[in-house]
């Protein structure tokens, strides 16, 4: 049985051409589900979340089902069930003292230029609020932020960072963000540089310069809102196409029984995936983020073409491929096992190429995570 190595569980960067064109969402982990540990306290969003961190000292907040005193639906700002899966963030967009909060996240690759792109995400005001606002912004950058201050990240103070790019996206409202009841989803196109690598998002704008409402009598506090599903993707997405890629609601995988990829076949003598296999790893990885209490063991296999030695690597290098894969999109290391069965397993003779193709595979089983 394999497992991830140390180098693996950090970072992991494996090349598939040009994919930005696919209709993924290019935002690792991007509704917060993958999580380093269980919030417990607040302010602690860069160091509880996977692939996002906290550009500033400010101190955002990371709410997730797991927790009693970070919970969802339930939490210290109000009652707010996830968008989905069960985790979002939390973060003050206007507070006294030109105090702000942000989220900063990594893309799965960086954006091609030229290419227009839709920026979307899910937003809804917490009911302790005492503002809400009318303008949300989204800033692109080659490079993480990484700034010593809890005041505005204004435009002025992020051209003067040499050997950093940048690109602003203003989201705004006629009125104001003002609903607590209902999730609302917020979207805005823009055109890439090609040096887009990071995306942060918050209010750039200081106090005075920040069109607000007042929703208490006696505010004091500030406009906090709860973010969930940060989603980008070219442009010219229909609704239809990205609930496609989605996970059917009634599809349940039963535990500890497995479960063949239907298109994560392999050409001969070859561990890249297809088109279509990225498309079914999509949907599994979003059923798992719905499900953080399970793992995945991933389970190789090859056609008889060979050396058992020869074969007992390509299948592991399929398994690699896979998990690598989920990987990118979000998915915990912590949470991946993978099997190397070489040509031992075969689901179909090995005479004719139809076989050996279906002998090309891999397969998948889900169990509840074992606690510590």
């Amino acid at each position: 049985m394999w497992q991830l190595p140390p180098a693996y569980r950090l970072a992991i960067f494996f090349v598939f051409g040009h994919s930005a064109l696919w209709s993924q969402n290019l935002v690792k982990n991007p509704s917060f589900e993958s999580f380093r540990q269980c919030p417990d306290h607040l302010g602690n969003f860069h160091a509880d979340v996977s692939d996002w961190s906290s550009p500033t000292q400010a101190s955002t907040d990371y709410f997730n089902a797991c927790s009693s005193s970070m919970g969802t639906p339930e939490n210290f700002n109000g009652v707010q069930p996830a968008d989905h899966g069960v985790g979002y963030a939390g973060l003050y967009l206007y507070a006294p003292g030109d105090y702000r909060e942000y989220i900063q996240g990594e893309l799965l690759e960086t954006l091609q230029e030229g290419i227009t792109y839709e920026i979307s995400f899910f937003i809804s005001l917490a009911e302790r609020s005492d503002y809400a606002v009318s303008e949300i912004g989204v800033v692109f950058s080659m490079h993480k932020l990484d700034r010593l201050t809890k005041k505005e990240l204004s435009k002025m103070q992020l051209y003067k960072e040499n050997g950093n790019a940048f690109s602003f996206v203003r989201i705004t409202h006629s009125g104001y963000f003002n609903n607590p009841a209902d999730w609302v989803r917020l979207k805005a196109e823009f055109t890439a540089s090609g040096k887009e690598n990071f995306i942060t998002i918050g209010n750039f704008e200081n106090n005075a310069r920040t069109r607000t409402f007042r929703t208490s009598r006696n505010a004091k506090q500030g406009a906090y809102y709860y973010i969930d599903m940060v989603c980008i993707q070219p442009a010219g997405i229909t609704a239809e196409a990205l609930s496609a890629d989605q996970p059917a609601a009634s599809e349940i995988y039963s535990l500890d029984t497995e479960h063949l990829f239907r298109n994560v076949l392999f050409d001969f003598n070859d561990s890249r995936l297809r088109p279509e296999a990225k498309t079914e790893l999509q949907k599994l990885y979003d059923y798992l983020s719905l499900h953080n209490d399970l793992t995945i063991t991933i389970n190789g296999h090859t056609d008889n073409v060979g050396t058992a030695d020869y074969n007992l690597r390509l299948s592991g290098q399929r398994c690699k491929a896979v998990a690598t894969y989920l990987l990118r999109l979000g998915l915990g290391a912590e949470r991946i096992t993978w099997i190397s069965h070489g040509f031992n397993q075969p689901v179909a003779d090995n005479v004719s190429e139809e076989g050996r193709s279906k002998n090309r595979r891999v397969a998948f089983s889900l169990a509840r995570a074992v606690a510590d």
